[in-house]
C-alpha cells in the first residue's frame, strides 16, 4: 500500500471522478432546454429520470456525455481500417505527420537563432525583439495567409501545415535555449578561459550541457503547440484529412459528438507526445550523468 501513498494514483483518480460528475451534470443541464421543448411540442409526459436518460443519449447534443464520446472514438478507431478516411487513426496520422515535421523545423530554427543571439551581440539587439513581436500576431489570422502564400508558389499539403507548426514552436525553443546557453555561472566561463578553451569548446563542454534541461522544457511546450498549429492549419485549407478537418466537417453537419471525439483524440495525442519527450529527457540526462526528476 506504500505505492498508493507515494504515487499520484489517488489524486488523479479523484480529479477524473470530479470531472466526470461535472461533465454528466453539465450534459443534462445544457441538453435539457432542447429536450423540454421537444416534450412540450410532442405533448410527452416526462420526469427528471427520463430527461436525464434522453440527455445522455441525444443524437446531436449540445454537450455529449462522456460515454457517447468514448463509443464514437471506439467506433472510429477500431471499427474502420486505419487507411479509411472514417478512421480516427488515419486522421490522427495526417495531423501528427505535420506536427513532427513542423516541430523539427521550428526546433532547429529556434536552436540556431538562440546560438546566434548568445554569441552575436548584434543579433541579440536586432533579432530578439522581432522574435518576441512575432508571437503577438494571432495564429488564426496568419494561418490563412501562410497557406495562401505557400499555395501560390506551389507548396500544398503537408508543408503549409508544418510551416504553421514551426511558426508556433520556434519561439519557446529560442527563448528556452537563450536562457539555457546563458545559464552557466561566470566562474565556470572563466575556468574555461583558464584552460584556453575556444568558443566551440566552451559551447560543447559547458554551454550546451547546461542548456539541456532548458531545451527539453521548451521541447515539451513546443511539441504540444506544434500539434495545435497543425490542427489550425487544417481548418482554413479545406482539408479532407486530419483532426482539424474532422472538426470542421463535424461543425458543418452539427455532429458535436464527432467534434468532441476529435478534440479528445487531439488532447490524448498531445499528452502522448509530451510524455515521450519526457522519457527522452530522462534518458538524455541519465546518459549525461545529470539529475533526473
Amino acid at each position: 500500500m506504500n505505492w498508493l501513498r507515494t504515487s499520484s494514483f489517488i489524486p488523479i483518480t479523484v480529479v477524473i471522478a470530479v470531472i466526470m460528475m461535472i461533465w454528466y451534470a453539465g450534459a443534462v443541464y445544457l441538453n435539457a432546454p432542447v429536450l423540454i421543448d421537444q416534450y412540450e411540442r410532442q405533448k410527452t409526459e416526462w420526469n427528471f429520470e427520463k430527461l436525464r436518460q434522453d440527455a445522455w443519449a441525444m443524437g446531436r447534443p449540445i454537450l455529449p456525455a462522456p460515454h457517447q464520446i468514448i463509443e464514437d472514438m471506439n467506433k472510429s478507431i477500431f471499427g474502420h481500417k486505419v487507411t479509411s478516411k472514417r478512421s480516427l487513426v488515419y486522421h490522427g496520422w495526417v495531423t501528427i505527420s505535420s506536427t513532427l515535421v513542423g516541430f523539427g523545423i521550428g526546433a532547429l530554427l529556434g536552436i540556431l537563432l538562440a546560438v546566434g543571439i548568445v554569441y552575436i551581440p548584434t543579433l541579440n539587439r536586432s533579432v530578439m525583439p522581432w522574435v518576441i513581436a512575432s508571437q503577438t500576431i494571432p495564429i488564426l489570422a496568419i494561418a490563412p495567409m501562410i497557406i495562401v502564400v505557400l499555395g501560390a508558389i506551389g507548396l500544398t499539403g503537408l508543408l503549409p501545415k508544418a510551416g504553421i507548426s514551426a511558426y508556433l514552436c520556434f519561439f519557446p525553443v529560442t527563448i528556452g535555449m537563450v536562457k539555457g546557453l546563458r545559464s552557466p555561472d561566470p566562474i565556470h566561463l572563466d575556468l574555461m578561459k583558464t584552460y584556453c578553451a575556444n568558443n566551440t569548446q566552451t559551447f560543447s563542454k559547458l554551454r550546451w550541457p547546461a542548456s539541456t534541461p532548458f531545451l527539453f522544457a521548451s521541447f515539451k511546450v513546443s511539441i504540444a503547440i506544434s500539434l495545435v498549429g497543425a490542427i489550425v492549419g487544417e481548418l482554413p485549407a479545406g482539408s479532407r484529412a486530419g483532426l482539424g478537418a474532422r472538426l470542421l466537417i463535424g461543425s458543418y453537419y452539427g455532429q458535436t459528438i464527432q467534434i468532441w471525439s476529435a478534440l479528445i483524440s487531439a488532447s490524448l495525442l498531445a499528452g502522448t507526445l509530451v510524455y515521450l519527450m519526457t522519457l527522452l529527457e530522462r534518458l538524455t540526462l541519465r546518459n549525461m550523468g545529470g539529475r533526473i526528476f
